[in-house]
């Protein structure tokens, strides 16, 4: 096994290879689910202002200390404050406004009392009416059901740091600061290429001989999933005018990425290959991996390219293992692989090289179990759709025992 690349420097010299993508700013709404390109500072407090957390009423503090159910105190209101309007004065001691939800609270008043904790029936919806007097059946604190100004977050504070995935909470963060526009990484173009006399469109009609092309459609679902924009580009047939056609179309789109199946495996006399030597420069890799030894890596006229094997499973799981970092790096994206560590069920084998083992996770009392998906055939398409992740069995073993505890790099979030 001393001629195969191990996993790890494969990915360092990839990752040392590809750059991060340049900003472009997009409004609002454009924002969700990009990155951001910069740290984002607040330019005003949040809340602007102190507002009460309750409909009820603003008082002082102290004005309640001595009030009960059997004893309450009774203040005259002096004040209505709406949300939207600003008060229309300063409160005085043993005095009360009537406040609701989210509206300033008074100069002066340092808590608010739920008018549930009132004699006031508003609440029940019986009256509209400020009445002249409150009877306060509770003390409060001072501060209670006051939100602070810039206790959300404060003037000069950073909201969220550069390289930040905007989901819909920083939406609703960058409108509550009055950020109308942000500056994100643009989203990568990846174009994805297949060729081959046996490959049919999903439209097509299969002839003896051939299989539909998975490929370029699995590969464009994990392209969308890791933030890039795919761009599928027809199945070129077997003959080299129609691959290099294909090659310079992919070119033509000023693509951040390229990325084809199949014709990468060492000694095959492939006319992909003549034409990766003709426009490029690509190293041809045999990875210690399984499954997807041989994998193609390098530049077609300065853009990035991936020539990974052909094999269903073989596709996926170098995609997930070398291509996706990749790809996020290029789309300013965290670079992990989300692994967690999981106990096997039963044996599994491995020929020596690191393998990837396709597993169905279970929870069993603060315990995660793996189990096999069965066959392990890289051509077996239906292990990936089972698959909860994929069980790293470490370069050097040829056996794990059950209770064995493993690596397992995720494909989908578990429940």
């Amino acid at each position: 096994m001393s001629e195969l690349l191990n996993v790890d420097t494969a990915l360092d010299n990839i990752l040392d290879s590809v750059k991060t993508l340049p900003a472009e700013t997009v409004s609002l709404p454009e924002a969700h689910n990009r990155v951001s390109a910069d740290d984002i500072v607040s330019p005003i407090d949040l809340p602007p202002f102190d507002n009460s957390a309750m409909d009820g009423y603003a008082l002082y503090s102290e004005d309640s200390i001595a009030a009960s159910q059997s004893h309450p105190i009774a203040l005259p209101v002096v004040m209505d404050i709406l949300a939207g309007s600003a008060p229309s004065g300063q409160l005085q001691r043993d005095q009360a406004a009537r406040i609701m939800t989210g509206a300033p609270v008074p100069a002066g008043a340092d808590a608010v009392i739920p008018v549930e904790d009132t004699d006031d029936d508003w609440v029940k919806g019986e009256s509209g009416a400020v009445p002249n007097s409150v009877q306060l059946y509770r003390s409060l604190r001072r501060g209670e059901n006051i939100r602070r100004a810039g206790e959300n977050i404060a003037q000069g504070e950073t909201v969220m740091r550069a390289g930040t995935v905007i989901a819909p909470a920083e939406i609703g963060m960058l409108a509550g600061i009055g950020c109308a526009k942000v500056a994100v990484i643009r989203r990568p173009k990846v174009v994805i290429l297949s060729s081959g006399d046996e490959l049919v469109d999903v439209h097509g009609a299969l002839e003896p001989g051939q299989i539909r092309d998975t490929n370029s459609y699995t590969l464009a679902g994990l392209v969308r999933d890791a933030g890039g924009i795919p761009i599928r580009l027809p199945i070129a047939a077997d003959t080299l005018a129609s691959i290099r056609a294909l090659y310079r179309r992919a070119l033509e789109i000023n693509p951040d990425l390229i990325i084809s199946t199949a014709g990468v495996s060492v000694g095959a006399a492939d006319l992909v290959r003549v034409v990766m030597d003709e426009l490029g420069d690509i190293d041809f890799w045999r990875i210690n991996m399984r499954p997807g030894k041989p994998l193609a890596f390098g530049t077609l006229q300065g853009v990035p390219f991936f020539g990974l094997p052909g094999n269903p499973v073989s596709t996926m799981v170098t995609f997930e293992v070398l291509a996706r970092p990749a790809l996020a790096k290029i789309a300013g994206r965290e670079i992990r692989q989300r692994a967690i560590k999981a106990t096997l069920a039963g044996d599994m084998t491995s020929d020596g090289r690191r393998s990837y083992n396709r597993v169905i996770l279970e929870r069993n009392s603060n315990d995660i179990i793996a189990r096999s998906t069965g066959i392990q055939s890289s051509g077996a398409l239906m292990s990936m759709v089972l698959a909860d992740g994929l069980a790293v069995i470490p370069e050097g073993a040829t056996t794990l025992p059950a209770g064995a505890v493993v690596d397992v790099l995720l494909l989908r979030d578990l429940d």
